[in-house]
């Protein structure tokens, strides 16, 4: 296989955004294009707060008002920047990159790598059972993380059925408190992924960031702030991450 003709898009959060590990795994693997549609403060599904009374639900990205998508996390009363941070979820992601292919303003992915679940919340888990009761999507409850996941796994092996996906777990962070919960969503991750058949990437375990030498709001071995890598932590990310990919895709 020659990786210097494999289109390479990512998805995810804060730890994903820009060029940070997905960058790392696109230039030692040496893939012709590096797509990254990840957004900070995201999460896999969609939400709804209530506002002064008001209900402010994720849209889908082609609704004809669509606000836009907001990384923001800083407290705000502004509705319009609340739609907007409740748009930040995978699926609508990837219903705009979807979109972004479709205009031609992104190349059809040969791999496609999801990293979500650091900011997920224990409360929207969702029931396994219930998620994988249908073979179509429509009935399939966006507003839980194990609907969620299926969704988009489900929705890029639809539209590429060429593509191999992977799902990366989250990884560790410098509070044991965040780790524990973060364990909880992994299982959640490798349950929903088990009934798809996607393989999953275990950063937390095995990519060589451990909460033992981090520190909480500061900077440790490979965290700047107790949560998101340093550059050094960047790497090592990616290494690990372009490692598993290669050789699971020989």
């Amino acid at each position: 296989m020659n990786f210097n003709e494999i289109n390479f898009a990512v998805d995810g959060d804060s730890i994903t955004q820009g060029d940070q590990w997905s960058y790392h795994v696109s230039k030692i693997l040496g893939t012709a294009s590096h797509y990254n549609v990840g957004v900070g403060s995201s999460v896999w599904y969609k939400r709804t707060i209530n506002v002064n009374g008001t209900g402010i639900t994720t849209q889908d990205y082609d609704s004809p008002d669509f606000a836009g998508i907001s990384g923001g996390w800083e407290p705000t009363d502004d509705v319009h920047e609340l739609q907007m941070r409740m748009n930040n979820c995978a699926v609508v992601h990837i219903q705009r990159y979807l979109s972004d292919v479709k205009k031609g303003l992104a190349p059809k992915p040969d791999v496609f790598a999801f990293a979500f679940g650091t900011n997920d919340c224990e409360d929207y888990l969702g029931d396994i059972d219930t998620t994988f009761l249908n073979k179509g999507l429509d009935e399939v409850n966006l507003f839980c993380e194990a609907g969620a996941i299926r969704w988009c796994l489900q929705t890029i092996s639809e539209n590429f059925p060429d593509c191999r996906i992977f799902v990366l777990t989250p990884i560790q962070a410098a509070d044991p408190r965040h780790n524990r919960k973060n364990r909880k969503i992994i299982e959640n991750i490798k349950a929903v992924c088990s009934e798809m058949s996607v393989q999953v990437i275990d950063m937390y375990s095995n990519c060589g960031i451990c909460e033992k030498f981090e520190v909480i709001g500061g900077e440790g071995r490979y965290l700047r702030d107790g949560l998101h890598p340093k550059e050094n932590g960047q790497a090592l990310m990616g290494a690990y991450a372009a490692m598993e990919i290669r050789n699971r895709l020989f």
